[in-house]
């Protein structure tokens, strides 16, 4: 070390030589290959491990990379990215979601320095109908199919921000289980969070929930994101494997996982556009991409801690890193604030509003993106949360935000032909009696909680016939009604009150 004039220490030239070769020459013994499976449905994923038997990477997350590139045979090879899987180095992993059926052969490689080792193999993808990918219908695209069937997907989703806070594998399932009987097919979950506040709700922290989502590391090696300090260079790889399980159990009840990156909530995050950053968010489409039902969602609250520019940056990294192409989005804090509409990164518009009535907002958004000639699908994923009267963005307390409010609101933004994700209340407890609860800020509820009933039954009207073909067109109905027809063919009319309504058929 020396000393510069300002105090700070330097590093001298030939210790940075030295350490360079010591980087240059490292050797790793016994790393070895291995493939989980020889056959497996197209959608599912097969995946490459590979062991070290004696690591030495100083930091096996930035100092080592691993490459593969997959192929069905005769097709164009797709370039993934492997990841660590473990914070000694010794495990590695690199995975691949074949998307159709067929014959498939790849290469992968680890790299460390000036040591290379690579491997190759063989595996087979069969037919099994599973829905795979959502994806814009590209001949209606204010809406949403599975790639693999084809089948029309009706947006229901809810949220549970702080799901995987709890800490009890077997209440996450629970979680899932509920949700998808109450026929919610989409939950938004944040990948990183810390909050200590729960916004007046009856929430608390405690040993079976942690309101504390790392997905790094303090410098300690600690997981407690909750110290003022956090090295954004290593991950927390148990945590991540919680979140696969999460997906995982999610994808076995074909339900899509909005995941969710950041929120402003946080107050701490990596260096806006980083090399940190961006490595998080590259590893998390190492990890994570090959489920076939997830979603990025770049931040909650985005534009309260990021910019326009920002947006742009990472959602086109995202889409370049993501072979598979899943649907991204961002959210910003108003349906006011700019989105990136004309980006070809941005699969939907996400966006958060609170005043009612959402029929005539939604109907707005949809003539602002046809507008600049893109269509894709209109999302209100913040409209309001069961019970929850938060000052200055909940409006009409009480009655707005009840659980019959909230059913109304949803139809009403079903009839402009877009969709909602709506949350459960909160108010039945988390640590604090009868502490059976906790909705929207982790996902758990109780048969008390009865919102999602009523979205449910909406679910089941409009899935009954080809809701996608209708637009809306209110002028054939009187004011208290909305019209979604395809003229001439089918009439869907919504009466917001009990009062009778004319229809002007054909109009």
């Amino acid at each position: 070390m020396s000393t510069r004039r300002d105090g700070r220490a330097t590093i001298k030239p030939f210790l940075i030589l030295l350490l360079t070769a010591a980087r240059l020459a490292a050797a790793p013994s016994a790393v070895s290959f291995s493939q989980d499976k020889t056959s497996l449905p197209a959608c599912g994923f097969v995946e490459v491990g590979i062991r070290v038997s004696a690591p030495d990477a100083r930091n096996p997350f930035t100092d080592v990379s691993v490459e593969a590139v997959f192929s069905l045979r005769g097709a164009p090879a797709l370039p993934v990215d492997g990841f660590c899987d473990s914070a000694d180095g010794s495990v590695y992993r690199g995975r691949f979601m074949p998307t159709k059926p067929g014959e498939y052969e790849y290469t992968i490689r680890f790299r460390q320095g000036d040591f290379d080792k690579r491997h190759a193999g063989v595996f087979h993808a069969t037919d099994d109908r599973r829905r795979g990918i959502l994806r814009v219908d590209p001949n209606y695209p204010w809406h949403f199919l599975w790639e693999g069937t084809s089948e029309h997907y009706f947006w229901n989703g809810t949220t549970a921000f702080l799901m995987t806070g709890r800490q009890d594998d077997a209440v996450i399932r629970g979680i899932i289980d509920r949700l998808h009987r109450l026929k919610v097919n989409r939950i938004r979950s944040m990948l990183a969070a810390r909050t200590t506040s729960f916004w007046g709700e009856p929430v608390t922290a405690t040993p079976e929930f942690r309101p504390c989502l790392n997905p790094w590391v303090s410098p300690s090696g600690q997981p407690d994101c909750m110290l003022p300090a956090v090295d954004y260079t290593r991950f927390n790889v148990t945590y991540w494997q919680k979140v696969e399980r999460m997906v995982q159990h999610a994808w076995s009840k074909d339900m899509i996982v909005g995941l969710i990156f950041g929120w402003n909530d946080s107050k701490v995050h990596p260096a806006t556009g980083s090399e940190d950053e961006l490595r998080y968010f590259r590893y998390a489409v190492a990890r994570l991409s090959a489920f076939s039902n997830v979603n990025w969602e770049m931040g909650d609250d985005i534009t309260a801690y990021r910019d326009h520019k920002w947006a742009r940056l990472v959602g086109t990294s995202l889409q370049k890193w993501d072979v598979y192409r899943h649907l991204i989005s961002n959210h910003p804090n108003s349906d006011r604030e700019p989105l990136d509409r004309q980006g070809e990164w941005m699969g939907f518009a996400s966006f958060q509003s609170w005043r009612r009535p959402q029929h005539e907002r939604m109907l707005a958004q949809r003539r602002k993106q046809e507008q600049i000639g893109r269509i894709v699908p209109q999302v209100n994923q913040e409209y309001g949360y069961e019970d929850h009267y938060p000052r200055f963005s909940s409006f009409g307390y009480p009655d707005l935000q009840n659980a019959d409010a909230n059913r109304r609101e949803a139809w009403g933004i079903a009839m402009a032909g877009a969709y909602q994700t709506t949350g459960e209340t909160a108010k039945r407890g988390t640590g604090v009696w009868p502490d059976t609860g906790g909705g929207w800020i982790n996902g758990r509820g109780d048969d008390s909680m009865v919102m999602l009933n009523g979205m449910s039954h909406m679910v089941d009207f409009f899935t009954s016939f080809e809701w996608w073909k209708p637009e809306p067109h209110d002028e054939l109905v009187d004011t208290w009604a909305y019209c979604l027809a395809e003229p001439g063919r089918r009439y869907v009319v919504y009466l917001r009150t009990g009062r009778p309504v004319d229809v002007r058929l054909g109009g």
